[in-house]
Formats: C-alpha cells, sequence, structure tokens
C-alpha cells in the first residue's frame, strides 16, 4: 500500500525509503540508485531537511548486546487531563530515559508508554521511583514484551521508485 505524500514525486520517496533503510548512504550512491545524477539527488535531500521530512539522521543501537533486553508496555491512567496536566505528564515523560516510547491513547486508558531496561528489578525501580511519580499518576498495568516480532520505522508505508 502506498502512503499519499503531497508535494513528494516518486524520486522524492525513493530518497526516503533509501535513507530510512541507510542514512549513510552517499549521495552519489543515493542518486545512482534512485536514477538521477548527483546535484540534484543532494538538492532534494536538501529540500527534504529544510522541510522538515527528514528531521535527523542517528545510530541504531542494538538494545540487546547493550543489555536491555527488559520491554515492558506500561499503560497509565491519569488523574486529571486537563491540558495542564496533560502538558505536565509529558514534560516529565521526556526526562524519564527508559521510557523508549510514549503516545497518549484515545481508550479507557489515557498514555500507552515502551519501557526498556535491562532486567525485571530495573524495570520495578524504574515503575516505583520514576513513572508512579510522574505528575498525576492514578494507576498503571504493565504488560511484558516476551519477543520482539517486528519493529520498522516510517520506511515501512514508504514505496520507492517504481
Amino acid at each position: 500500500m502506498q502512503m499519499d505524500f503531497p508535494d513528494l514525486d516518486r524520486f522524492d520517496r525513493a530518497i526516503l525509503a533509501i535513507l530510512s533503510e541507510d542514512g549513510r548512504i552517499s549521495v552519489a550512491d543515493l542518486a545512482r540508485r534512485i536514477g538521477l545524477s548527483k546535484s540534484p539527488t543532494q538538492a532534494r535531500v536538501k529540500k527534504l531537511e529544510a522541510d522538515g521530512i527528514i528531521t535527523g539522521y542517528r545510530a541504531l543501537l542494538d538494545p540487546i548486546r547493550l543489555g536491555l533486553d527488559h520491554v515492558a508496555f506500561v499503560e497509565v491512567r491519569l488523574t486529571d487531563t486537563r491540558e495542564k496536566a496533560l502538558a505536565e505528564f509529558n514534560a516529565a515523560v521526556r526526562k524519564v530515559g527508559e521510557i523508549e516510547q510514549a503516545h497518549m491513547i484515545a481508550s479507557n486508558f489515557d498514555y500507552l508508554l515502551k519501557i526498556r531496561t535491562g532486567s525485571m528489578s530495573e524495570y520495578r525501580a524504574v515503575l516505583a521511583e520514576k513513572i508512579s511519580s510522574l505528575p498525576h499518576v492514578a494507576s498503571t498495568s504493565t504488560f511484558v514484551a516476551m519477543e520482539a516480532v517486528k519493529e520498522t520505522g516510517v520506511s515501512g508505508g514508504i514505496e520507492a521508485v517504481g
């Protein structure tokens, strides 16, 4: 299924698909793969960056090799869901390093957090000392992941040239 991206042609989509898989590819190799010369390819990448579609580049780390193989998903219910309370909760969440992802949810709970630690005992400490003490937390429910079957970025919805 191809997503509709306004103002992105097939070359832009190809650039995004390739860079999302290999952010260190040279401009020359990228140009060759999408079928343009180097200068227009480089100009397109710069425009995608300037437009905020490409927001940055980073190294992807293997959490298992780093000893961070414990993943828990935490449902969080808040005591207050007015804008000020949500902003306070969001700001506090951004400061907790073990929170890998945080999503506001339309459900019978308010947020879903992805927490990554090295062990269950480390997770229990994070839950007790950090998550439970976040502003406006009423309750939490934890679901422990046994195995990651699929973890991808945005590239899954971008189709390359063709």
